[in-house]
């Protein structure tokens, strides 16, 4: 089983913009931005794109879905 580099990166990506968003919300800045506001909006930014784009690729984490994701490659490589 093997996850792809696509999968892992788009994961991390949106662990990283859920802990810089809770944290802004605790009041603790992140991004060394001195207006609150702006750095909500960006922080916000970051959050929706990064589940956005997490949420609509196919990210497969065991080994059946791996597996139909290979056959799913295998199949239209047939047509």
């Amino acid at each position: 089983m093997k996850i792809t580099s696509g999968t892992l990166a788009r994961t991390i990506i949106l662990a990283l913009a859920l802990i810089n968003q809770v944290l802004s919300m605790c009041g603790i800045a992140v991004l060394p931005i001195e207006d609150a506001q702006v750095e909500t909006i960006v922080t916000t930014l970051w959050t929706v794109i990064a589940a956005v784009v997490a949420w609509w690729k196919n990210n497969s984490f065991t080994a059946p879905a791996i597996e139909a994701d290979k056959a799913l490659r295998e199949s239209r490589k047939a047509k």
